[in-house]
């Protein structure tokens, strides 16, 4: 079921309907946005948590949504924030290891209950999470969420010329990775 934008914005003007619309809203985005979210992170627990504060969020600012963007593109960019600031916290904590390695990484994935992959999707989701946090999150709006620039764009509020860029030099660079170079 597709929501619709016109409808959700008049609904928001009665306190007594914010309610089931932020429900329905729940409904129709609550697992693309969860994978959205886990495709950067990669452990359920941090993008649960991160999901869970996204909605905070969302519910926080809805009725402050006028209706300048669709209401995936505006829950698509919350959860981007999110997942940008949660990712800055974590280097600040010292929680994430300067140097990246690719072998922690994917003995992590081979580790974690909610992962159901072979060897290959482990390589291609190391190669993936060896991007810069941009360049991911452009790659993985593209690839996994199918996303047409113009979406994308409206979400990371940058230029479809730059994510077209972004999105070609993240492809080389995943598969130069998967090549061994």
């Amino acid at each position: 079921m597709e929501i619709d934008d016109k409808e959700i914005i008049n609904s928001l003007r009665d306190p007594l309907k914010k309610e089931k619309v932020f429900s329905l809203i729940l409904d129709e985005y609550q697992e693309r946005i969860y994978w959205h979210i886990r495709r950067m992170l990669h452990n359920h627990e941090d993008s649960n948590d991160v999901a869970q504060e996204t909605w905070v969020k969302f519910w926080g600012a809805l009725s402050a949504f006028r209706g300048d963007s669709k209401v995936y593109s505006y829950i698509y960019r919350i959860a981007t924030n999110e997942v940008l600031a949660f990712l800055r916290k974590k280097k600040r904590q010292n929680f994430m290891s300067l140097v990246w390695s690719q072998e922690s990484f994917e003995d992590q994935l081979k580790a974690d209950e909610y992962f159901d992959g072979d060897e290959a999707i482990i390589k291609f989701k190391a190669a993936i999470a060896s991007l810069p946090p941009k360049q991911q999150l452009v790659f993985n709006m593209k690839y996994y969420d199918d996303m047409r620039y113009s979406e994308i764009a409206e979400v990371l509020k940058t230029s479809v010329g730059s994510l077209k860029a972004s999105y070609h030099i993240a492809v080389k660079k995943i598969e130069k990775k998967l090549r061994g170079n």
